[in-house]
C-alpha cells in the first residue's frame, strides 16, 4: 500500500474535521443531484448546462473557443468538440468562423441555448439560496496544544 506524505505542518485530522467534510461533500452531493434532476427535466444534459454556463459566464464576452471551453470545463479538446456537436444539435450553441483567427472557431449561445440557461441558472441560484448553510467550508478544529 502506498503512502502519501503529510503536508508540512499538518496534523491528524480530529472526529469533528471528519464530520465538517463529510457534512460539507453531502451536501456538494444533493446539490449536484438537485442540478442533474433539473437540467434531465429540461431535456439537457449536466454537460450541456455546464458549457452553456461557461459560455454565458466568459470574462469579457459572449463567445469562447473550444480550447478555452476544454479548459473551463476541465475536458480534452476533443470530447469538447463532441459536447458542442450534440449542444448544436440540439439548437442551444452555435458555432461561428473566428474573424482573426482561421484556425480557430467562436462558439456562441444561440436565442434558445439562452432561454435554458437562463431558466435552469435561475432555478439552480435558488436551490444555492435554500443550501446556504450547508455549503459553508469545514471549519478545521484547532492542534491540539503541546
Amino acid at each position: 500500500m502506498t503512502t502519501m506524505d503529510e503536508p508540512t505542518g499538518s496534523r491528524p485530522l480530529a472526529k469533528q474535521d471528519f464530520e465538517e467534510l463529510s457534512r460539507f461533500r453531502f451536501a456538494i452531493r444533493r446539490y449536484l443531484r438537485f442540478s442533474e434532476e433539473t437540467v434531465r427535466s429540461y431535456g439537457v444534459t449536466s454537460q450541456h448546462y455546464q458549457l452553456l454556463l461557461a459560455l454565458k459566464g466568459f470574462p469579457g464576452r459572449d463567445w469562447a473557443t473550444i480550447r478555452e471551453l476544454a479548459e473551463r470545463l476541465q475536458l480534452r479538446h476533443h470530447s469538447v468538440v463532441e459536447l458542442i456537436n450534440r449542444a448544436q444539435t440540439k439548437g442551444l450553441v452555435a458555432r461561428v468562423a473566428h474573424p482573426t483567427d482561421k484556425r480557430a472557431v467562436r462558439v456562441v449561445l444561440t436565442p434558445d441555448g439562452e432561454t435554458v440557461l437562463a431558466r435552469l441558472s435561475t432555478l439552480h441560484r435558488e436551490e444555492l439560496r435554500r443550501m446556504n448553510s450547508a455549503f459553508q467550508p469545514p471549519s478545521w478544529s484547532k492542534p491540539a496544544e503541546e
